[in-house]
């Protein structure tokens, strides 16, 4: 691969795509795109002054690695043949729209000679890089709770698209922000084995007549084709006794809230994602017993061009980043199926016991 200006083929030319397409020219990368959409193609080619191809083989031809920017059910499709062309892939979160799909995604990475990392860009933004540093160096003691908060009190993305389709997305809020929330909780605890989910998933606002909102991400076509959930509240039980508290929400009549808050046996930190702000929350008996209050101040930075840095890093190097791999958003993924199931049974859901009846079945 050439050093100097690697290419980056991207797949899905809609929002995200263009989003990305920006910031990996800032990153110094070359772009070229694919879609099915002639009009997509078209704009893209000029917007960049570069190819835009309908048969993502011409792409592959062009390209040194591969951003997957398209509806979730198709993400198999394409990374999978990124990956059997060797290529390297920035999936774009979820993994895929089901636990079935992702299990395809993770074998071919599995057999590729290129690595598949995982678009959780949160994970790149300043506050969060400085709270991973404190419970690396123990800072926190023992993490043993995580309360995972993103919920939006008026914020559907296009009532009638993609995102509000069970057959293209395989899911709602919780699989396209929820996600995000699942991911840093377990990210700041260092991923452990998850043994058991409870949760419950809405449905209460996107389907009425009378949606009233102040904004939306795509065209509002109605609630006839919204199938999906809006709100989804679960409790996450992890093999070393950590637990996480996940509300995550497109609408619901409460305030906007994107804090995480992180509660360790020395210390805890709360991370607003919406202020980008960072705060610790620490206690000692030394002169007197107080508690104190450390607010960290970072620049601020582009969380998303952060994560290509480090992909584009990756692919340079040959060296799959450590960060965002595909064994963590497998989790992740795992994580959302059994949210699902445990809302459509009722009933808690033990991850542990599933995977020991895939391994008998090995």
């Amino acid at each position: 691969m050439p050093s100097s200006s690697p290419t980056i083929g991207i797949i899905g030319l809609g929002n995200i795509g263009r989003f990305h397409a920006d910031r990996f020219v800032d990153n110094g990368a070359e772009v070229v795109g694919s879609d099915i959409d002639p009009d997509a193609r078209t704009r893209f080619a000029e917007s960049y002054a570069t190819n835009a191809y309908e048969d993502v083989a011409d792409l592959f031809a062009d390209a040194d690695g591969v951003l997957v920017a398209t509806p979730n059910r198709y993400h198999e499709e394409y990374a999978v043949a990124a990956l059997d062309a060797g290529l390297d892939v920035l999936l774009e979160k979820p993994v895929a729209h089901s636990l079935e799909s992702a299990e395809t995604i993770a074998a071919a990475a599995g057999a590729s000679d290129g690595f598949v990392m995982t678009g959780f860009k949160n994970r790149f933004a300043n506050p969060v890089e400085v709270l991973k540093s404190f419970q690396q160096k123990g800072r926190f003691g023992t993490a043993r709770h995580v309360e995972a908060n993103y919920i939006r009190r008026r914020g559907i993305p296009g009532r009638g698209s993609w995102f509000t389709s069970q057959s293209a997305s395989g899911g709602g809020s919780l699989i396209d922000i929820g996600v995000h929330a699942i991911d840093l909780a377990l990210y700041f605890l260092d991923f452990p084995e998850v043994v058991e989910v409870s949760a419950t998933t809405r449905s209460a606002f996107g389907s009425r007549e009378d949606y009233a909102y102040l904004e939306m991400l795509g065209e509002d076509l109605g609630p006839s084709d919204f199938n999906v959930d809006d709100s989804v509240s679960a409790f996450i039980r992890c093999a070393n006794g950590a637990t996480v508290s996940l509300e995550a929400a497109w609408a619901t009549n409460r305030p906007t809230n994107h804090e995480f808050l992180l509660r360790g046996t020395e210390a805890g930190a709360l991370f607003d994602r919406n202020e980008n702000s960072l705060t610790v929350y620490e206690s000692s008996t030394a002169g007197a017993d107080h508690l104190t209050d450390t607010t960290v101040t970072t620049r601020p930075n582009d969380a998303m061009r952060a994560e290509q840095a480090a992909f584009l890093e990756g692919i340079e190097s040959g060296t799959p980043p450590e960060r965002n791999t595909i064994a963590e958003g497998m989790t992740v993924q795992r994580v959302i199926d059994a949210i699902y199931r445990s809302a459509d049974t009722g009933r808690a859901v033990r991850l542990d016991e599933q995977q020991d009846a895939t391994a008998e079945l090995d």
